[in-house]
Parts: C-alpha cells; structure tokens; sequence
C-alpha cells in the first residue's frame, strides 16, 4: 500500500512540473499534465489534491472536469490554439528534416486528442 501511494506520488509531482513547465515551454502541454497530476494526487496525497483542486489556475477546469467529463469550450479552443502556434514554430526552428516529422505527428495526435475532449458550451 505504502509502495503504491508513493508511486501515485512521485507520477503526480513529476506531472505537475511538467504541467507548470508547459506553461512556459512550447512542446509541452498543460492540461494532460494538470489532470494526470491530479488523478495521481488523490490516490497518494490528500493535502497536495486539495491544494491542486483549490488553486486559483487550475481549480474551475480541475472541477468542471472532476464532475462532467469536459472542459469549457474557450478553454478547449485556447489549447488547441497555443499547442498548434507552438508545435508550429518548433517545427520551423527544428533544423533536422525527422525531427520536424516527430513533431508534426506529434502535433496532429495531440490536437485529435484535445478535439475528443468533450465541451461544456
């Protein structure tokens, strides 16, 4: 029991950097991170899930997602916008032709991921 909390803790803390990186940095996306961090929280850590599910970033889309299944529409949009603009542009900086490739899939399985999430109007 004790090996399991610990595993759902280390997966959610490294989810959550990498969420938080991927404010910042282009090829990472947030939300699949924010809401595996999440998952991970609540089956290892009360204290970090109620701290999660109560920050001001990402409490709305957490909940909305918690009880629906889906999250806002403009919200939705707006990740497929920044996720499209900066897998773009890693594609046009990335000099070595497989590379640009990686990231096109890449790109394309993302946006068909995102555009299955399911939308609160």
């Amino acid at each position: 029991m004790v090996l399991k909390r610990g595993f759902f803790l280390v997966v959610g803390l490294t989810a959550l950097v990498l969420g938080l990186l991927g404010i910042v940095l282009p090829l990472l996306p947030t939300v699949p991170f924010i809401l595996l961090a999440a998952f991970c929280f609540a089956r290892s850590s009360e204290r970090l899930h109620n701290w999660l599910m109560a920050h001001p970033w990402f409490a709305d889309a957490l909940t909305q997602w918690q009880q629906q299944g889906a999250i806002r529409k403009g919200l939705k949009r707006k990740a497929m916008m920044l996720s499209a603009l900066s897998f773009s542009l890693s594609i046009v900086l990335v000099p070595l032709l497989w590379v640009k490739g990686l990231l096109f899939t890449m790109a394309l399985f993302l946006l068909w991921y995102l555009s299955r999430i399911p939308e609160i109007e």
